[in-house]
Order: structure tokens, then C-alpha cells, then sequence
């Protein structure tokens, strides 16, 4: 992923932090630039809503949003994450207008809203961003594939690492501000059994947690903890995305 271990403090995030944008040739990039719209995206903030029109697509750049299905009863359970590595709103240039998941920021930051006009006429030309957006899509589903079947057969410590160590390399820093409450929804399981295994990984020195905010203390020991799904969904992003999670 387009990560950066540095301490936050720059001004104002570049679109080119967005592994996507940043893989644009120059041409391309000038095109689009005049029409991307910077914008904060705060904790919580719903980007769009199950069925709902979508009218642009967000390009992250130092944070990450959650795309939930939602049932009939209010509960959810995240099928996805999306960062700097990638964008938000993948409908608009695969033949829709929405989609029934719902898309809501898990870690504050900011990003670039693009238009759907705009994105449109660029994606027609057939250049790279077309390219860059196909085969992001198509990491993003082996994403959603690979977390339906972690949800299904491995254990809540286990899917509390992937979703750890994906969230982590979306981040510019190793801390990430959740509560257990939250995690628990994204995961689709009792906030109970988060805390236990919050507990294990914290006792075992591979995270710190206080107060809603997870700090990554030794992701080698993290990483040897993790089921195989973290790896598959990886090796996809590397495999598709060599430019973009090289860097």
C-alpha cells in the first residue's frame, strides 16, 4: 500500500498521496486535477448510503472508509476497506449508479471527491486510469471474497489481526483511534469477544490499546498471528497494483 511511517504533520494532503492518482501519467493527471475536490472526512461520516445515487467517487489519502452491507434489522458487517491504495465508489464506472452497501469512515482524514461526469469522460478515453480503477476493483473483490470467507472459518482473534494489519497498512502512522464497540460491528461479532482478543494480542506485546486508540507494537509477531487471509488479499493488491504498493 502508499504507506509513510512518518508522524502526521503536513499541511495539506497531495492527491498524488492516493496510490491511484499518483499512478497517473502526467497527462492524465492534468485532466483530472482541475476537477478533484478536496475534502475532510471525519469519523463516522456516511460517504453514501445503501441505494442511494452516487454522484462522486473519493480518493483517500491519509484515511480509510469501511464499505458495510447493512440488513433489514440496522446490524452490518464490513465487507471491505479502502485507503490510500484506493477509491470509493466503484459503481459509478462499472455500469451503476449505486450499490447496496454503504460506505463510512472508519479513520478520520482527508481525500479528493471526483465527480461522476468528470470520472466518466476520463474513464471513456480508455487510458490509465481506466486500467488503474479495473484492476483495483477487481483486488477489491478478492478483498470482500477473502473477508467473507475469514468471517465464515477462522476465529475472532484471527479476523481482528487481518483487520488490524489491512487498516494499518492504510495508515501513515502505526496508531489507529477505534472502539471495541466500533470493531465489533465492522467485524460482525459480539464486542465480547473483541475484548478477549484485543486482550491476547495486547498481553502477548503485539498491540497496545487505551481509550479507543490501537497502537501497532510489533507487526512481525502480528503478522505470524494472522489466518492466510491477510496474506492472499496482499499478495492481490501487490500482483494488480505493483506500482502503487510498491511504494
Amino acid at each position: 500500500m502508499v504507506t509513510s511511517r512518518n508522524a502526521p504533520g503536513k499541511e495539506s494532503p497531495s492527491p498524488r498521496q492516493n496510490g491511484l492518482l499518483a499512478a497517473l501519467p502526467d497527462a492524465e493527471y492534468e485532466r483530472v486535477l482541475p476537477h478533484l475536490e478536496p475534502l475532510p472526512l471525519e469519523l463516522g461520516r456516511s460517504i453514501y448510503e445503501s441505494g442511494s445515487h452516487q454522484g462522486y467517487v473519493y480518493f483517500p489519502t491519509d484515511s480509510i472508509v469501511s464499505l458495510l452491507y447493512v440488513m433489514e434489522d440496522g446490524a452490518s458487517a464490513e465487507i471491505a476497506i479502502v485507503g490510500n491504495e484506493g477509491v470509493v465508489g466503484i459503481a459509478l464506472f462499472m455500469g451503476g449508479e449505486s450499490t447496496p452497501s454503504r460506505a463510512v469512515v472508519q479513520s478520520a482524514g482527508s481525500g479528493y471527491r471526483l465527480r461522476a461526469g468528470a470520472l466518466t469522460a476520463e474513464f471513456q478515453q480508455g487510458g490509465e486510469l481506466q486500467h488503474v480503477l479495473l484492476r483495483y476493483t477487481q483486488a477489491l473483490i478478492t478483498q470482500m471474497a477473502q473477508t467473507a470467507v475469514c468471517n465464515r472459518h477462522h476465529s475472532v482473534e484471527q479476523q481482528l489481526c487481518r483487520w488490524l494489519l489491512l487498516s494499518m497498512d492504510r495508515l501513515p502512522t502505526n496508531e489507529l483511534n477505534m472502539t471495541q464497540e466500533l470493531i465489533a460491528n465492522m467485524l460482525g461479532v459480539r464486542r465480547e469477544g473483541v475484548t478477549v482478543a484485543a486482550g491476547h494480542l495486547q498481553a502477548a506485546g503485539l498491540i497496545h490499546y487505551n481509550r479507543g486508540r490501537i497502537t501497532e507494537l510489533d507487526r512481525t509477531k502480528l503478522e505470524a498471528r494472522v489466518c492466510e487471509c491477510y496474506a492472499v488479499v496482499k499478495r492481490e493488491y501487490e500482483r494488480l497494483l505493483p506500482q502503487i504498493t510498491a511504494n
